[in-house]
């Protein structure tokens, strides 16, 4: 009986544990998927790859922070990309100039006052 209680017990403590489990970034293998798609060698691939691996990288970072269900959904968009690259090719590629400059400033380090910073 004692055994029964125990193993149950140890059971519902398993099973209760938080989902804080590390976010398994190495085992996606994204540049692994990366290097096996041929047609993401190709130049005209290489913001593809790009994003790709941006995607990887800020897996890594919410996993850091521990928010592992967010890498999670983060890598699973990347293995989404990564499991038919001719479409996400075709889908991809927006072509948005002042959207683009939009992103492109976005990205620039600001101080304090919202001013670019001097590189």
């Amino acid at each position: 009986m004692w055994r029964s209680l125990s193993a149950l017990g140890l059971a519902l403590a398993l099973s209760a544990t938080p989902a804080n489990a590390a976010c398994d970034v190495t085992g996606a293998k994204i540049e692994e998927a990366i290097a096996a798609k041929g047609e993401l060698r190709a130049d005209a691939n290489a913001q593809l790859v790009r994003d790709l691996r941006t995607l990887r990288d800020a897996a890594i970072v919410l996993d850091t922070y521990k928010f592992p269900g967010e890498c999670e959904v983060l890598l699973g968009i990347a293995k989404s990309l990564l499991s038919n690259p001719g479409k996400t090719i075709e889908q991809g590629g927006d072509t948005d100039e002042d959207k683009a400059e939009s992103l492109i400033e976005a990205r620039e380090p600001k101080d304090a006052a919202g001013t670019p910073k001097a590189k």
